[in-house]
């Protein structure tokens, strides 16, 4: 089989694994937690307004990302319409291009079948395909990091020889290990460009690292002549003590920085991205850049935000959930590649450069204080390179690890499997009474790891991948794209939004203690955050007519509930039962209940209150005139 038609068939399988493990039913569950609501509500926003400049949610300023995702919904909506399967189609088409590259880097560094099985882990991988399926700009952000990836490696590393498919990687130019061209330097750094429009500067500032932490160990001066390499292969510098800061050595380092062209990096990112920070500026008289790089950015590095916080250990536990179900191989993974390196495998420099890709994320962002596991998704492609790699040779007998791992990791498969299925009955039951068959979803893994380990056992260690790589995708989609819609009937908020429609058609929306952004996505309406009577907080009564905004884009005064219903004769609020029983002597004598509702995964109940129309028509009297019709 030539090179050309096996690269075919692996892309076609991976297209076909990847697009039925992100695609199916991407349209079917709500939007989910409250990014998603407050991404696609912005874009709808936007787009009703004419605006693709300014990101608007609410009515308000959105400082929280930059554009791009944006104008991908903005885009999708204009084809498929404002809905759930829009809102989150670039994240799915973007994540089958992220599986695609790391078939590409995977085989211009290892070789076909090793780049093959990365991609398969990277497209079933439990976080990377949660960033493939829901409306947030973690997959653009990974697709612009893996495509300046993908150039480098392209413009670094020549096409792989066919006949020798676990040669080592040969560079372009001998001793380089740094594209030479100044187009491939400038099309590596829009990629990045397009990463900064994504989700901010660290677009560009962590695949840059990665590069030049790549760059300095590999460019590290040889010392002496039994250590000396062939041109291929990185000095092995961390073998002696006290050598790890030697890739830091100011002139080594500075010197490796000089060689990235960082002029022509700048210029390119510049060119790329600033023309809209600029305009976003202008627009905002600076509002936005300040709220986005001193909020958004600056702060969250140095302070824990909204109880996202976490010790060293964070995130390599999140890996392990993240990465599941491969994640129960991290350890033989790690231990095999270390291995690798230091017996100075061919492959090493592949084996280099994906543990400066995995290192990378993880050192930043666990100095940071702001925890999310989504922040080191965009390593997990470099991680799927070890992993795909460490399949390939368990199925070759050549893993450099006891076999005693594939059965302990198999095992942990098992027991993790089972766990799920627990944690899925006590949460339906809990939550979601009558969907308990949910539960079956964490099946698929058990039986997975119990065939692959009878494979194993009679050394089809093939069939045991392959058997662990079709469970996997099984997993992925029915979990996604079908235990997810049993939560769909309960989330009835739509029942208040709808009797709000019932009683105005321009009412004007207030919320008490809770704000969720899929009411304001669902509703079509602005909602005001409001508080209680101030005089009740030890407070001046708020004056109204002093609390307007002077510029559109600001925050929407915190108006009380008491002015709020008493100024606006089409007012109405959504709040608790309890908060209602609170206050329900201060309301003026015409507000009442006008719907109730369960308030999905608490133990409360919403209610929406104001004045009842004398022209509404109730859902039953729809239904009954509908029927005499």
């Amino acid at each position: 089989m030539t090179a050309g038609s096996l690269g075919f068939r692996h892309q076609l399988l991976l297209i076909v694994v990847s697009a039925t493990v992100f695609l199916t039913n991407l349209g079917g569950p709500p939007l989910m937690d409250r990014d998603e609501p407050r991404n696609a509500g912005c874009a709808a926003e936007m787009a009703a307004r004419g605006d693709w400049v300014v990101p608007w949610f609410n009515d308000e300023l959105r400082e929280h990302k930059p554009v791009l995702l944006y104008w991908l919904m903005m885009s999708a909506y204009a084809v498929f319409g404002v809905n759930e399967f829009a809102a989150r189609f670039w994240s799915a088409a973007l994540a089958v291009g992220t599986v695609l590259m790391t078939y590409h880097i995977g085989r211009r560094l290892f070789n076909p079948a090793a780049a093959c099985w990365s991609a398969v882990v990277l497209a079933t991988a439990f976080m990377f395909v949660v960033s493939a399926r829901i409306a947030t700009p973690d997959s653009v952000l990974i697709f612009c990091g893996t495509l300046s990836l993908l150039v480098f490696v392209y413009g670094t590393f020549r096409p792989r020889s066919a006949d020798v498919p676990d040669a080592p990687p040969e560079l372009r130019l001998p001793g380089e290990y740094y594209p030479h061209r100044r187009w491939v330097v400038v099309g590596m750094f829009a990629a990045m460009g397009l990463g900064v429009l994504a989700k901010g500067p660290i677009g560009v500032l962590l695949p840059t690292a990665i590069v030049g932490m790549f760059l300095l160990i590999m460019r590290l001066p040889v010392t002496d002549d039994a250590s000396a390499m062939d041109g291929t292969r990185p000095q092995l510098w961390w073998v002696r003590g006290g050598a790890l800061l030697r890739p830091f050595a100011p002139r080594h380092f500075l010197g490796t920085c000089a060689s990235m062209r960082p002029l022509t990096a700048v210029l390119t990112v510049l060119i790329v991205a600033l023309p809209w920070y600029a305009w976003v500026g202008l627009r905002t008289d600076g509002d936005w850049l300040r709220g986005f790089f001193g909020e958004h950015n600056l702060s969250r590095a140095l302070a824990a935000k909204e109880g996202h916080d976490g010790s060293l250990l964070y995130y390599p536990v999140a890996i392990l959930i993240g990465f599941f179900p491969w994640s129960v191989f991290l350890l033989p993974i790690l231990l095999a590649t270390g291995k690798r390196i230091r017996c100075r495998d061919p492959w090493t420099i592949g084996y280099v450069l994906a543990a400066c890709w995995v290192g990378v994320y993880l050192g930043v962002f666990s100095l940071a204080q702001t925890k999310l596991p989504s922040y080191i998704t965009p390593a997990y492609p470099g991680l799927a390179l070890l992993a795909g790699c460490f399949i390939y040779q368990w199925n070759r007998g050549s893993t450099l690890v006891s076999d005693v791992w594939p059965f302990f990791s198999l095992a942990c498969l098992f027991l993790a499997g089972g766990c799920i299925a627990i944690g899925l009955y006590v949460a339906a039951k809990d939550f979601l009474p009558g969907s308990e068959w949910i539960c079956v979803a964490g099946g698929v893994p058990m039986v997975g790891a119990a065939v692959a380990a009878g494979l194993v056992w009679r050394d089809r260690n093939y069939a045991a991948t392959v058997t662990l790589a079709g469970s996997s995708a099984l997993f992925a989609t029915l979990l996604f794209g079908f235990c997810l819609l049993a939560t769909d009937r309960y989330q009835r908020y739509e029942q208040l939004l709808t009797a709000i429609d019932q009683q105005s058609s321009e009412p004007v929306v207030g919320s008490l203690d809770y704000l969720e952004p899929s009411w304001i996505f669902y509703g079509g309406h602005p909602v005001w955050e409001l508080r209680r009577r101030p005089e009740l907080e030890g407070k001046t009564v708020f004056d109204v007519e002093r609390q307007r905004r002077f510029r559109p884009w600001e925050h929407k005064p915190r108006l009380d509930v008491i002015t709020f219903l008493a100024t606006r004769p089409e007012a109405y609020v959504i709040t608790t039962q309890s908060r209602l029983d609170q206050i329900q002597h201060e309301l003026p004598a015409d507000i009442e209940v006008l719907a109730a509702a369960p308030y999905f995964l608490k133990r409360r109940e919403l209610v929406v209150i104001g004045r009842k129309s004398s022209t509404a028509v109730t859902v039953a009297d729809a239904v009954d005139a509908d029927r005499r019709r």
